[in-house]
């Protein structure tokens, strides 16, 4: 296949995951000409947070629930869809996905996507019927398949989630053509009385104590996946530990490899190259699962080939990527846990009393949400710049009393809270050098949670927003040139593709992923569940095409539960359950939520009849929609989460 940049047919579009598109149709002087081609409204969605892919004319997309769909790329439209049906594989387990899937893969005919319950799909391009599947992990696994797999060299590589729920992270390569296994690599290492699996995980072992491997450990490869094909090297993006806390993991010893780190292994067998940890002994959620970005750069007077992450923990680092070799490491947003890298050691000098074995509780920049997330981050061969979506968020920790919980299905060991000066609570389109280690411009939003980047050589940067803005930039000095009101937030990354000579820039709209957990930082915009303008969009230059006109705001409906008694005892009880067992990463953190991933229960019917409500917590009733069936609560635990939201709704209308 030709790369020309007709086709988009990769996560970040080839194997360098630059994000980068080489057409130049559309650029700094006539953008402001682009506009509407052609839009497609897709009312049974609930968010988007992928990247659609473009092939020969046609655009591929995930969307919630792993359901992907075929769009003819010239006129918008819908030319298949596909429906895993995760729900009746894994009914409890599709709490773990979050109602978010981040995207697909495309290799030779085929569109590959992972769903939430374990399996990898391999479904045909041209009509959307599966060709083969396989189990990556057995229902009832506390994982999920919510990334992006990516396709190379006649093998599909794809990770997983649940580091908070207690896995063991891995990265599986199966064969393109047939879906069998090839080989795994795992993160973090197992009981070692059950031996190693490999030279790598016997190393890893020695970096940790006391009795890790009864916890999961953590380490979950669940985003970032690159790959060079000259070097036959694939790049994993390792996450957070499990649980959080480091002092009750590991006994707060030792580096814990290979959490939080970038690991190279060989493409073809999966043997350990090398690897790079970016926080040894990491306790606050600082994963390095965001994008890696391959690049030719010149460093220190010498062309290298490198590896660029700008993971949570907010310090961008620019690697050798034959040999792990750190080239660079500079903050790129507000940093407090740490005041640099010590270039010498390659690590991270922590600031005092930011470990919970020195003090009981502590504020840090950034929190738990990182500096950058998965959002997507592009690179410009052109400026040399990186254009990263940053946060600028602080987060509270302290020890989380009977931190194991019920049934250990959600814990982290820790009490996490949003805590930021007003003025710091924001989002930022960043411009970074990365050999100079230094910002070069800044653009500043109201919201922390906005979309990912897409740079053009046209000089553009697109960039989506909370505010439902989607918008344009000169890449050279942060200009805004154009902007169009997509109606409804964005946490997608936009890209670009060319069809009949004619450059086309796509976007998919609806916010989601944290955005439901319902922090005021998350929460400044009134985007309602399945609300209007969930929607696919192109644009052109002179695009013609118009949007419906925009409904006014809903305003939140709060039920009247009555004047029945609140059971004060069972509502504590439910408090615990709703925030540890998946209920708050979809409604919303306090049962306050914007709607994103799940609808706001404070507004529900089903506060009014407790059979109705333990229909649908319990016995499945909506599970199609993507409401997990929480069959393994007891009774008094779903009495307990009725009790708690009857109590946050009561107390959100007497607010009133």
């Amino acid at each position: 296949m030709a790369d020309d940049g007709a086709n988009w047919s990769s996560y970040g579009r080839t194997h360098d995951e630059q994000r980068y598109s080489p057409l130049a149709q559309i650029d700094r002087r006539n953008v402001g000409r682009l506009g509407l081609a052609w839009s497609l409204d897709l009312t049974d969605a609930i968010s988007f947070n992928s990247s659609p892919l473009a092939v020969d004319g046609v655009l591929y997309f995930s969307g919630d629930r792993a359901i992907v769909r075929a769009v003819d790329a010239r006129r918008g439209e819908l030319l298949w869809t596909y429906d895993p049906q995760a729900w009746k594989h894994s009914p409890r387990g599709i709490a773990m996905a979050w109602n978010t899937n981040r995207g697909i893969a495309h290799l030779d005919g085929r569109i590959y996507v992972g769903t939430p319950d374990g399996r990898l799909v391999a479904l045909d391009a041209k009509t959307g019927e599966p060709a083969w599947a396989t189990r990556t992990f057995p229902v009832g696994d506390k994982r999920a398949i919510t990334g992006p797999p990516r396709a190379f060299a006649g093998r599909v590589y794809v990770g997983h989630g649940g580091a908070d729920f207690g896995a063991r992270g891995y990265l599986d390569a199966y064969d393109a053509g047939t879906g069998e296994r090839l080989w795994r690599f795992y993160t973090v290492p197992g009981d070692p009385a059950a031996g190693f699996e490999n030279a790598a995980m016997e190393k890893a072992a020695k970096t940790w104590a006391g009795r890790w491997w009864q916890h999961g450990g953590g380490g979950t490869v669940w985003h970032a996946i690159t790959y060079d094909p000259a070097l036959d090297l694939v790049y994993l993006g390792v996450g957070n530990g499990s649980p959080w806390d480091y002092g009750r993991r590991s006994e707060g010893k030792g580096d814990n490899l290979f959490l939080s780190s970038i690991v190279a292994v060989r493409g073809a067998t999966g043997e350990y190259v090398w690897h790079y940890q970016t926080t040894p002994g990491d306790e606050w959620d600082f994963t390095a699962t965001q994008d890696i970005v391959l690049a030719d750069l010149e460093i220190d007077g010498k062309p290298r080939r490198v590896l660029m992450q700008a993971p949570k923990n907010g310090f961008y680092y620019v690697i050798d990527r034959a040999t792990g070799e750190l080239l660079r490491a500079a903050p790129y947003d507000k940093v407090t846990w740490a005041t640099h890298v010590d270039m010498r050691t390659g690590r991270p000098v922590e600031a005092k009393g930011v470990r919970l074995a020195d003090v009981e509780r502590f504020t840090i920049y950034p929190g738990p949400w990182g500096a950058h997330n998965w959002q997507a981050m592009s690179f410009s061969p052109r400026t040399g710049l990186a254009y990263i979506p940053t946060m600028t968020q602080a987060g509270t920790f302290a020890r989380l009393p009977g931190w194991e919980g019920r049934d250990k299905f959600f814990y982290i060991g820790k009490i996490v809270e949003h805590a930021a000066k007003p003025e710091d609570s924001k989002g930022s389109l960043v411009a970074f050098d990365p050999v100079a280690g230094r910002e070069r411009w800044r653009v500043d939003y109201d919201a922390v949670w906005n979309g990912g980047t897409l740079v053009t050589a046209g000089d553009l940067v697109f960039h989506g927003t909370a505010a439902g803005e989607f918008l344009a930039y000169d890449a050279r000095n942060g200009r805004r040139l154009w902007g169009f009101d997509a109606q409804r937030g964005i946490s997608s990354a936009p890209i670009s593709y060319a069809v009949d000579g004619q450059q086309y820039v796509a976007v998919l709209v609806g916010w989601g992923g944290l955005a439901a957990f319902g922090s005021p930082a998350f929460n400044k915009y009134p985007w309602r569940y399945r609300g209007p303008g969930i929607r696919l969009l192109a644009f052109a230059l002179d695009g013609r095409a118009q949007l419906p006109p925009k409904p006014a705001p809903e305003p939140q409906r709060i039920t009247d539960t009555g004047t029945e008694p609140i059971d004060a005892k069972a509502a504590e009880t439910g408090f615990l359950v709703y925030h540890t067992s998946s209920c708050a990463t979809c409604h919303g953190g306090g049962a306050v939520s914007n709607g994103a991933s799940g609808p706001d229960l404070r507004g529900s019917q089903l506060l009014t009849d407790y059979r109705a409500f333990r229909a649908v917590l319990v016995e499945g009733l909506l599970l199609p929609g993507g409401m997990p069936m929480f069959d393994d609560l007891t009774e008094s635990e779903v009495r307990g989460v009725y009790e708690y939201l009857r109590q946050q709704a009561r107390a959100a209308a007497t607010a009133k």
